[in-house]
């Protein structure tokens, strides 16, 4: 007896779109409702970040744009322009269980506020797993919405982050001027 063809599902179908910011060009990668990436384009390893979504996914990524696309662009240039400090359109998060918690965590720090790695490792129930957390915070695919720029080291110094410490400094201090 034969066994039925598997049946392969198709695979999701990404769209990323480049748009403007004050710090430089953004690219933002998700479908017709979700956003799962927006990332400053001259980020180191933006392509790695790509690549985790099709594995992870199982997702093609093509040039285009969506309707979640589009409104992430438009929360992103009133962050940037008035301090939007809650991102309405939906994301979805691709990462462990961990890193999700992690994530979940960067959330809930206020704009204009910041906390060290070790909080946040307190916060998630991991209090000795700071370099962990600061794995995870490493692999957060969005920037901004995802408020990881909030993150100092334990001295209360900036430290690590993708998009640039210019950034990062120029992130909170916006945040802080506008919050």
């Amino acid at each position: 007896m034969n066994a039925a063809p598997k049946i392969r599902p198709e695979p999701l179908g990404l769209k990323v779109a480049e748009v403007s910011s004050a710090l430089g060009p953004m690219v933002i990668c998700g479908d017709e409702s979700a956003i799962y990436l927006v990332e400053f384009q001259d980020r180191r390893k933006l392509g790695d970040q790509f690549e985790g979504l099709r594995r992870r996914l199982g997702a093609s990524i093509s040039p285009g744009t969506s309707p979640a696309i589009e409104r992430m662009g438009c929360e992103l240039a009133s962050y940037f322009a008035s301090g939007l400090w809650k991102f309405e359109t939906p994301v979805r998060l691709s990462g462990t269980a961990f890193q999700e918690r992690v994530w979940g965590a960067l959330r809930d720090i206020p704009s204009g506020q910041t906390c060290a790695y070790g909080e946040v490792a307190r916060k998630v129930g991991s209090p000795t797993a700071v370099r962990a957390v600061a794995r995870a915070i490493g692999q957060n695919r969005l920037a901004i919405v995802i408020p990881c720029h909030r993150v100092l080291g334990a001295n209360g110094q900036l430290t690590g982050y993708a998009g640039g410490l210019w950034r990062k400094r120029t992130l909170l201090s916006h945040e802080q001027s506008t919050g």
